[in-house]
């Protein structure tokens, strides 16, 4: 069985959701976030100290939209992910790739200089300067879901399950009030799926068996 190590609403939630929505079985790891300072026995399982980590047989995996790649490929197939012969793999692959580059990095920083770091480290112009960012670069999801209720392939797939993480951590950190129409749609549709809301309680469950406090 695979085994996933994750933090409450982290980004780790990307694959968490993608073994949901495959149906694969896997064992939850919560840890305190962030698990480097607040977990120091995990650095002998990661070295890096950050989450995700999935360990399937002697593979390891620490980035979360490869992750979703390798789950969808290795234990497919699955219509989420996209094939070499699709005319939409080019955007699929870009997505993929778009949702953590683009998206999630900024994002990282809104976080940490408005909320982690301490009151006399947090700084509200790299708070702002890279909320704008995010929100300029999530025009390339307005102007896609404005054509569809997906961003890709005319189907729901892993590009989805990335791009909608980076929602649900805007959401987190107070930038979703900025969304446009098409994405703020978008969202209330990927939280409707099953898949979502099944790893949504599973991290809730695991985080209260485990006595792990949520972050988010």
């Amino acid at each position: 069985m695979m085994t996933l190590y994750h933090c409450f609403a982290a980004r780790s939630f990307r694959p968490l959701w993608m073994l949901e929505e495959m149906g694969l079985p896997y064992d939850l790891k919560m840890l305190p976030f962030p698990p480097r300072v607040f977990a120091k026995e995990y650095l002998g399982i990661n070295p890096l100290g950050t989450i995700p980590f999935l360990i399937d047989g002697e593979t390891r995996m620490t980035e979360s939209s490869g992750i979703c790649h390798y789950l969808g490929t290795r234990h497919g197939p699955t219509p989420l992910t996209v094939g070499v012969e699709e005319a939409a793999y080019g955007a699929f692959l870009n997505w993929m790739y778009f949702s953590d580059a683009t998206l999630t990095f900024p994002q990282t920083l809104v976080l940490r200089y408005g909320q982690l770091e301490p009151e006399e480290r947090r700084n509200p112009q790299v708070v702002g300067d890279y909320a704008k960012w995010f929100l300029g670069r999530l025009r390339a999801v307005e102007a896609a879901t404005g054509q569809s209720e997906t961003l890709c392939a005319g189907r729901f797939t892993a590009a989805d399950i990335v791009v909608g993480y980076a929602l649900r951590l805007a959401e987190n950190i107070g930038l979703a009030k900025d969304f446009g129409p098409n994405v703020a749609a978008y969202w209330e549709r990927l939280q409707q799926r099953e898949g979502y809301q099944r790893a949504v309680a599973a991290e809730t469950l695991a985080s209260e068996q485990q006595n792990v406090p949520r972050r988010a």
